[in-house]
């Protein structure tokens, strides 16, 4: 069962929000590419994502070497409405515009070692 405690501290810090903008514009993402993006250090990506995924807000998918993340499908509809009005806000600001770049223009092969 989703806490609205445990949702609002996962969203008050900024390195979760870009994770999460970035996993909202896309179906799934792997460590390697969020770290990418986000230009931050893989351990410092990893440890936010799991406070996402404990307060259930994505879910995480091992594929040899690479874990995946995504949006967690089942999410009540007040949190679904809430990631889209913070995903809204975020389109145009810095960090998460230069996040979302960076992603875009990582090397087709760099994304394509992470889905194998």
């Amino acid at each position: 069962m989703v806490q609205v405690e445990i949702i609002m501290r996962a969203l008050a810090d900024t390195t979760r929000l870009r994770i999460l903008h970035l996993l909202l514009g896309h179906e799934e993402l792997c460590v390697c590419e969020l770290t990418s993006a986000m230009e931050i250090v893989q351990p410092k990506v990893s440890r936010h994502l799991a406070i996402l995924r404990e307060a259930g807000l994505v879910l995480d998918r091992r594929e040899g070497l690479w874990i995946h993340y995504r949006i967690h499908p089942d999410l009540p509809v007040w949190v679904t409405h809430l990631l889209k009005a913070v995903h809204e806000g975020c389109q145009t600001t810095p960090p998460y515009t230069d996040d979302l770049r960076r992603l875009e223009k990582l090397d087709i092969n760099t994304r394509a070692s992470c889905h194998t």
